[in-house]
């Protein structure tokens, strides 16, 4: 059942934890265990929302920016500017 506990074992711990708890604190136990769960799903399925849209609005906001342009001119056009062909003659 959960992995090398036996029912003997099982029976044992919810005995253990009856006397210490007795028996009115365990439907309130279980309801505190429940929403506890329902709140952990809850919180993990939330934060991938948050996550994924958070994402979105970077993609949005990138495919929204202008993207520079960089210009290329080839290298066999490439003049040298004046101050440096005045000192090389």
């Amino acid at each position: 059942m959960f992995g090398s506990m036996g029912i003997t074992e099982l029976i044992l711990i919810l005995f253990i934890v009856l006397v210490i708890f007795g028996a009115g604190k365990l439907p309130q136990l279980g309801e505190g265990l429940g929403k506890a769960i329902k709140g952990f799903k809850k919180s993990v399925h939330e934060a991938d929302a948050i996550e994924a849209e958070a994402e979105a609005a970077a993609a949005q906001q990138q495919m929204a920016s202008p993207q520079p342009s960089i210009s290329t001119t080839p290298a066999s056009g490439v003049e040298q500017p004046a101050a440096q062909s005045a000192t090389r003659a």
